[in-house]
């Protein structure tokens, strides 16, 4: 079989198409023929050598998350098929083997059944972007441990950022729960994605004084905000509803406006889908699936996040184009449907 493969980490060149050996599934694994591999940032990280650390040295191949079809089930697994649609999650988080390869082997509860139309570019989507959003939805002590119709019924949430992989997944998971969801974006052409997604009320941050903006359309302030760049943090906390959250998706050292946290006892929530616990990434997984399955979930233009590809031969030019920010999912095809 095909593999991306980085032998010590570096720039994007590092990463080289090798033939392997087809992986066999052992007892409680299963084996995916991989149709599409996703690419995000925290992958790039890695090849580069600056991700999360999880005791794994190079060679490796990239990727965490990515969707394809059950191939071969190893001794034990007894409620998929060959044949069967799936999206993974964590494949290459603490082994050496992720997405970019025609076939992964990974333990049965990485593997999740979606419905047989559901494209393989949403499944793609699913690993690091939509359990990151279900886990900033949740993180506050007074709200769901899972998401669901009905369980963010009242609150509004401010999602900044919501052009991005993981703001969209936010804004679609907060409105397929039940909340009113305020977006940030810093374009015209990022607020027609946003406004895609479902977003009530979008704001471009470069246009418009965001906390009057907010006030305008929640005088009371969002319960919950799902944020990606700790600069906004004075007007998170000028907007914030009493003893509401703000959930952290994003690294960097940064200092707190301690007394206007205070004044509203704010809870600042820090978020990273890979060490989550086996509880609270279990109810993600179950949350997204059901999105997924019932139609709730989408990806592509007409809901906000177009999709980029890229043979895995051009493997290369999918991680420059996440590292040079492009707009939109970047997915590497693999073999075919």
């Amino acid at each position: 079989m095909r593999a991306a493969v980085f032998a010590e980490p570096g720039p994007a060149s590092v990463l080289q198409i090798v033939d392997r050996e087809l992986p066999l599934a052992g007892a409680g694994e299963v084996r995916v023929r991989i149709v599409l591999s996703a690419v995000n940032p925290t992958d790039t990280g890695t090849r580069a050598g600056r991700g999360v650390p999880d005791g794994v040295a190079p060679p490796r191949v990239p990727n965490q998350d990515g969707a394809g079809v059950v191939d071969a089930l190893g001794v034990g697994v007894t409620d998929l098929e060959p044949g069967d649609r799936v999206w993974v999650w964590d494949a290459g988080y603490g082994r050496e083997n992720g997405t970019a390869q025609e076939y992964v082997v990974l333990p049965r509860h990485q593997v999740v059944r979606m419905n047989d139309d559901v494209p393989f570019e949403v499944g793609a989507d699913l690993g690091i972007p939509a359990l990151t959003a279900h886990r900033c939805l949740t993180v506050a002590a007074d709200g769901p441990a899972r998401l669901a119709p009905g369980a963010l019924d009242g609150w509004t949430v401010l999602v900044a950022g919501g052009a991005g992989a993981v703001g969209n997944a936010a804004i679609q998971l907060a409105k397929w729960s039940g909340a009113t969801v305020i977006t940030t974006v810093s374009s015209k052409e990022k607020a027609v994605l946003a406004l895609a997604a479902g977003a009530d009320t979008v704001i471009d941050y470069r246009e418009e004084d965001v906390a009057a903006r907010v006030r305008e359309v929640s005088p009371e302030g969002p319960r919950l905000i799902v944020e990606v760049n700790t600069d906004n943090l004075d007007t998170d906390l000028d907007v914030l509803a009493p003893g509401g959250n703000i959930a952290i998706y994003v690294g960097g050292k940064f200092s707190v406006p301690s007394f206007k946290a205070m004044v509203k006892n704010a809870s600042l929530d820090f978020v990273l889908t890979y060490t989550t616990t086996p509880e609270e990434k279990a109810n993600a997984v179950a949350a997204v699936a059901e999105a997924v399955n019932t139609g709730a979930f989408r990806v592509g233009d007409d809901a906000g996040l177009p999709i980029l590809r890229f043979p895995l031969e051009r493997v290369a030019e999918a991680h420059e184009a996440v590292e040079s920010h492009v707009v939109g999912k970047v997915v590497i095809d693999v073999t075919a449907p």
